[in-house]
């Protein structure tokens, strides 16, 4: 069916909606800098994982990153191309599966190297191996998304390197940033090559990570690509990988919403909606971060207190987690129950990091295609709660 792209009023249940053109700006502008600076980008998963789009996004890149089997076998099956894989364990179970699903297999640990890189090699001879190193350096100001806090269990740190590798690793994984600009990358990167440049000439290749928002309106692609073009100058040898998720969806589309009811208590009126953001936006609370809501104001806790014709709400989930809510916004008018609260850039993260926590029904993934036309992708049931518990 045909919507309204700005007030989504034929939508009127829980959905997120993926938008093809913002989507499509985005991988123009990841191709662009993979074309310019010489660099492989990959999809990271781990932020966004809508296989069903997969084919739009082949278009522009060739893999995937994973960080998990499941990651790995849905890049490989899906994605239909060898993923790029990492995870903090690797098990017995698992690593011939998540070695044949791969072209690269990064480890975190020497013991987790020692104990299985003949097994990975064994299952798939093609393999490219690396190790992730922690450069003890991230500019990530939330304690939560820092991978070189002191005693991170990520990566290995240069004191704990020999001298010569082993002859099976050819490759390093450094990810040290989350929502970062070229910038952050320009510091991080000196002290990446003061701890670890003399194995260099050692490798064949080097990942970057990801967090490097390079689909931000104020993200300086040009410096990024002067980076990346310097660095291959000083290590010609090097085949260089990035690996952002954020910035493949990164204000590619919203959460639409519904308001059910709204209370009062204490001064404070709360729009109950039917979603949760502790089942469908955890990042709120977990960052914490308060979202964009298309047509309101943000306000500070101080300003929440209002009189009715000022119209301020708070905006709470529909679970009973005490704590699902944020707030607040001012709107222009009084809401309705009914009308729709459209939450901004809801794609990336959010999508996978959804729950079904109080079996609250989980929001429909639509796709918006350029000519107007929204394509349910799907639609979640008492089934699929069911299943989980089976």
């Amino acid at each position: 069916m045909k919507v309204n792209s700005t007030t989504f009023q034929e939508i009127h249940e829980p959905m997120y909606i993926l938008e093809e053109d913002l989507l499509r700006r985005n991988l123009q502008v990841i191709h662009s800098i993979a074309e310019s600076a010489d660099v492989e980008i990959i999809l990271a998963l781990k932020a966004y994982s809508l296989w069903k789009t997969f084919p739009l996004i082949s278009e522009y890149v060739s893999a995937t990153t994973a960080s998990s089997l499941n990651e790995a076998r849905l890049g490989y099956e899906e994605f239909g191309s060898p993923v790029h894989t990492y995870t903090p364990a690797y098990t017995d179970d698992m690593i011939e599966q998540v070695a044949r699903y791969s072209s690269h297999l990064v480890f975190n640990s020497w013991s987790q190297y020692t104990r299985y890189h003949e097994r990975a090699l064994h299952a798939n001879p093609k393999l490219s191996m690396g190790i992730r190193v922690n450069p003890e350096y991230s500019e990530i100001k939330t304690a939560l998304y820092n991978p070189c806090a002191p005693g991170s269990r990520f990566g290995i740190i240069s004191a704990q390197l020999p001298d010569r590798l082993p002859e099976d690793i050819e490759g390093f994984h450094i990810h040290c940033h989350c929502e970062n600009g070229a910038d952050v990358f320009q510091r991080t990167l000196k002290h990446i090559e003061e701890k670890f440049s003399n194995w260099f000439p050692q490798l064949k290749w080097i990942n970057f990570g990801g967090g490097h928002l390079m689909t931000h309106k104020k993200y300086d692609t040009g410096l990024l690509c002067r980076i990346l073009q310097g660095f291959h100058q000083r290590y010609p040898n090097l085949n260089v990988i990035l690996e952002p998720g954020s910035a493949f969806g990164w204000h590619t589309g919203p959460l639409v919403a519904q308001v059910v009811d709204i209370v009062e208590n204490g001064g404070i009126r709360t729009a109950i909606l039917n979603v949760s953001f502790t089942c469908h936006m955890p990042d709120c609370l977990e960052m914490p971060y308060k979202p964009d809501v298309r047509g309101a104001e943000k306000l500070t806790l101080a300003k929440a207190k209002a009189p009715e014709e000022s119209h301020i709400y708070r905006l709470g989930g529909n679970s009973c987690l005490s704590g699902d809510f944020m707030g607040s916004w001012k709107f222009k008018h009084e809401l309705q129950i009914g009308e729709n609260i459209i939450f901004e850039d809801m794609l990336h993260y959010t999508t996978v990091k959804t729950n079904m926590f109080n079996g609250v029904p989980h929001p429909a993934i639509a796709f918006l295609h350029s000519d107007g036309n929204l394509e349910i992708l799907r639609r979640f049931g008492y089934e699929d709660y069911k299943t989980r518990m089976d």
